[in-house]
């Protein structure tokens, strides 16, 4: 041993202590990988930068120290980083229309607080029966979902249910501005007497549709990347399990960059970010796409009727 310590140009009592360091990295990175394949196991899109605000507790709890960059040294060593998606949609909005259209009063608008602005778009779940379509509404402020509607069809009652849900849980005297694109969904009179009905006004985009309705765009593919409804479902029944666990763990566990790192549901209502709940058995909406989510794995609706999908 000493000759090799001569070799390599350092005393033993520092070849023993570099060694000793290399197998507590080692160590240390079989649990940060077992945290990581843990919280994958719920959330499978995750990205890492989130994931280090998740596991910084229990890191801590251990003794270990892990900056940004040796996190995902230590994921792109266990093929963790996630990789990219190729996008494929069909189109769900048609803008061109005989209907009344409204002016953007929300752009460059500054918030400070929740249910200041709403904002809505639809899309579509891919399913070996066809597509079924997710509207959402989103408050801007807080970035929560805040009503949401699976259903079979592009009509505007899968909107207005969105919309009537987020109506819901509205507190007394908050008065939302609505904004949208100019989708014949949202331009159409139903949707629009619910949200003059309620005195809420109503805002649209005027020429870059998706610049300005990033935020409702962003939440698509969120939901898309993150929880697995990008991909193919079996059925439509497994679809509309993996649509209310998405919002759920976006909403309540998704630690979220323009919060500074707190979770959209904490903010909305006011409250500190919470500590990070341990988890539990649910499915993760990867596993719905293939087996029937397991019993109290994650609230959802039934699916045996579409018009239950809130």
């Amino acid at each position: 041993m000493t000759a090799v310590c001569a070799k390599v140009g350092m005393t033993r009592a520092n070849y023993y202590a570099r060694r000793q360091a290399r197998q507590r990295e080692a160590v240390d990175a079989g649990l940060v990988v077992a945290l990581v394949q843990a919280e994958r196991q719920v959330q499978p899109r995750l990205g890492t930068r989130k994931l280090r605000v998740l596991l910084a507790a229990p890191l801590a709890a251990a003794g270990i120290k892990l900056g940004r960059d040796r996190l995902f040294a230590v994921l792109r060593a266990a093929g963790l980083l996630l990789a990219p998606q190729p996008a494929e949609f069909p189109c769900t909005t048609r803008a061109q229309h005989y209907l009344p259209v409204f002016k953007n009063q929300v752009k460059d608008r500054a918030l400070s607080r929740p249910n200041e602005v709403w904002v809505s778009d639809l899309t579509y779940v891919r399913t070996r029966a066809g597509f079924v379509y997710l509207a959402l509404v989103t408050d801007q402020y807080s970035r929560k979902i805040v009503g949401y509607h699976c259903g079979e069809t592009l009509a505007a009652a899968g909107c207005v249910r969105a919309l009537e849900m987020a109506l819901a849980d509205l507190p007394a005297g908050a008065q939302p501005v609505h904004h949208s694109d100019r989708g014949v969904q949202y331009c159409c009179h139903e949707y629009v007497a619910v949200l003059t009905g309620r005195g809420l006004d109503i805002s649209m985009t005027e020429t870059d549709h998706c610049a300005e309705n990033a935020l409702a765009e962003r939440m698509n593919g969120i939901l898309k990347s993150e929880y697995g409804l990008g991909g193919e479902f079996p059925g439509k029944e497994l679809a509309y399990a993996a649509v209310a666990q998405g919002v759920l763990l976006y909403n309540t566990r998704r630690p979220h960059t323009a919060l500074g790192y707190q979770f959209p549901a904490a903010v909305h209502d006011g409250s500190a970010c919470p500590a990070v709940a341990p988890l539990r058995g649910s499915a993760p909406a990867r596993r719905l796409a293939g087996a029937t989510p397991p019993s109290g794995a994650t609230p959802s609706p039934s699916p045996t009727s579409n018009s239950q999908m809130n």
